[in-house]
């Protein structure tokens, strides 16, 4: 069967910190949101089909090896669906590595870097980190405030501190803030 375009086919995943909504089209990945999270299915296209298709199966196994505490060492075919900025944004999360962490105003001065720019918003980076579609393999869970402040997770702070324990990243110098910033 062909698959059509700005169809996206998706899939139920049932993890250790909740339901997850995974969906792809015949690119990759396009979405893996936390049920009830903030952006849920935020670029999920209105022709949608319930399929368990070659890409969602490679995206269930990787997350099988995630939950079980195992880093992935493969990485599903991705379709990034967001602006330039929210791209650029996204591939620096991608580069953090598993078990560790970076703040929003280091991710800032990559960007700032990138783009010979003497300075970028680290409030800039934080609301495209927030509108991240790819849940945990674009690990936005990684990224603190740079006062070790645990500060928004579209996802809820509860399942941020559940996965950087998972991968061993948590800190005790991490707090939640008395009132987050959740993008």
């Amino acid at each position: 069967m062909a698959i059509t375009k700005d169809v996206h086919y998706t899939s139920l995943y049932q993890s250790p910190v909740g339901e997850i909504l995974l969906a792809a089209d015949e690119i990759g990945v396009v979405g893996i949101w936390f049920k009830d999270e903030k952006y849920y299915a935020a670029c999920l296209a209105p022709n949608n089909l319930p399929r368990e298709t070659p890409i969602i199966q490679t995206v269930k196994k990787w997350l099988d090896l995630y939950f079980a505490g195992k880093e992935p060492d493969f990485t599903p075919p991705l379709h990034m669906l967001g602006t330039p900025f929210q791209i650029a944004v996204w591939r620096i999360l991608q580069t953090i590595p598993y078990g560790q962490t970076t703040t929003y105003h280091a991710i800032a001065q990559k960007i700032a870097t990138a783009r010979g720019l003497p300075c970028m918003s680290a409030q800039a980076v934080g609301t495209a980190v927030g509108k991240n579609n790819l849940n945990l393999i674009v690990p936005c869970h990684r990224v603190v405030g740079s006062n070790n402040s645990l500060a928004g997770y579209a996802g809820g702070i509860d399942k941020k501190i559940q996965l950087l324990k998972l991968e061993g990243g948590y800190r005790d110098v991490y707090f939640v803030p008395e009132h987050t910033t959740v993008p």
